[in-house]
């Protein structure tokens, strides 16, 4: 048995940091501005550094993040927008929130992300049913940004626009360019499994759009304007809390070292396991956070085994994601792009995740290696 392995192992970047982290708590207890204290404006200006952005503005999660955005970007009841099924809930159920249609499209089997050639079937899809296409929402799933030449190009065509939901890829950058500025906005999330992720649920949008940064602004504060108790807008309670904002500043110190230890152990998986498994590939202008390391595991391998066979040596695994999201309930009802989905449903039943952090080393990453191996010939 192997106890010690996490999926995720928060536990050691905290003993990494745990002094400057109580430090930095206690700051916050000591001066008492629980809601935008200090931190909160120094971490915007860090975060919009680091992104090479003029605003990044925090709020209360990733899922408020993408609200936020919707808000900035006027969306309407009866708009579609194009979003991946493979994919977290926070990416399509934003819209409903808004009375807006997601319009489900299919996959790249390489990246895991939203397949600029398939986009054409998705708006056939919305046209079909006179459903007024206004934009995309793409995701830099496990890590990877998506295509955003190509998206851009459709976009541009179509006359749409790109909300990057980048809850899984900030830290990552696409030809060149650090994810937060790939588009006129970008959201992320730092739930605490995050690449850059706090101690409990928080978020940011990433802009360079003074209008959209003024909109989103105001909204996670109930729509405030510039002065108290007087509101310009519908808003939200999307605040981000002070002592959220420390912790984050004291982990974004860690980031680009601990995406460098990432990058290394996805390279020694893919080694270690390009001959069994099809590995994650990066597209030739991306680099990625990693925030999953993501396989698919041969036709013929009975997935729900190989899990049972490493959960019995406490080796943890995921499956990201078990369902397309047009599969689920409350989401059947929704127009999937002409010809199907079927990327998405080939990657729903063969992906499986395992063990990835900056902290695991490469003892206990042979040890999973090997186990795989072994199950895979079971």
């Amino acid at each position: 048995m192997n106890p010690s392995i996490s999926l995720i192992d928060l536990a050691a970047q905290q003993r990494h940091i745990r002094p400057q982290i109580d430090a930095a708590i206690q700051n916050v207890l000591n001066h008492g501005q629980y809601i935008m204290g200090p931190e909160i404006n120094e971490l915007e200006a860090k975060l919009a550094e680091y992104s090479g952005v003029k605003h990044a503005i925090t709020c209360s999660s990733g899922t408020d993040a993408l609200m936020l955005s919707l808000m900035a970007l006027d969306i309407k009841p009866g708009d579609g927008v194009i979003v991946p099924s493979f994919s977290f809930a926070a990416t399509a159920e934003v819209l409903p929130c808004f009375g807006a249609i997601p319009i489900f499209a299919d996959i790249d089997p390489i990246t895991f992300n939203l397949n600029p050639d398939n986009l054409s079937n998705a708006i056939a899809a919305a046209n079909s049913t006179q459903i007024k296409t206004k934009g995309i929402i793409s995701v830099g799933l496990f890590g990877q940004p998506s295509d955003y030449h190509r998206l851009q190009e459709f976009a541009d065509k179509h006359g749409l626009w790109i909300l990057d939901d980048a809850a899984q890829s900030y830290g990552a950058s696409w030809e060149d360019k650090p994810v937060g500025h790939l588009g006129e906005i970008t959201a992320t999330s730092f739930f605490p499994a995050k690449p850059l992720g706090c101690y409990g649920d928080g978020g940011a949008v990433f802009t360079d759009n003074e209008q959209f940064a003024e909109i989103i602004r105001s909204a996670r504060i109930h729509g405030m304007g510039r002065e108290r108790y007087s509101y310009d807008r519908i808003g939200l309670t999307a605040r981000l809390d002070s002592i959220q904002a420390a912790i984050l500043l004291e982990k974004l110190k860690l980031f680009p070292d601990e995406l460098k230890q990432r990058q290394k152990i996805a390279n020694r998986y893919h080694q270690s396991l390009c001959d069994v498994v099809e590995t994650p590939q990066l597209a030739p202008d991306a680099t990625s956070s990693w925030a999953q390391y993501t396989i698919k595991l041969p036709h013929s391998a009975s997935r729900q085994a190989i899990q049972e066979n490493l959960s019995a040596q406490g080796i943890p695994t995921a499956i990201y994601y078990p369902k397309g999201m047009h599969e689920h309930k409350p989401y059947a009802h929704y127009p999937i792009a002409d010809g199907g989905l079927p990327v998405t449903l080939e990657c729903c039943a063969r992906v499986l995740a395992l063990p990835m952090h900056p902290y695991l080393d490469e003892e206990t990453q042979d040890i999973i290696v090997s186990a795989l191996k072994k199950a895979l010939t079971a």
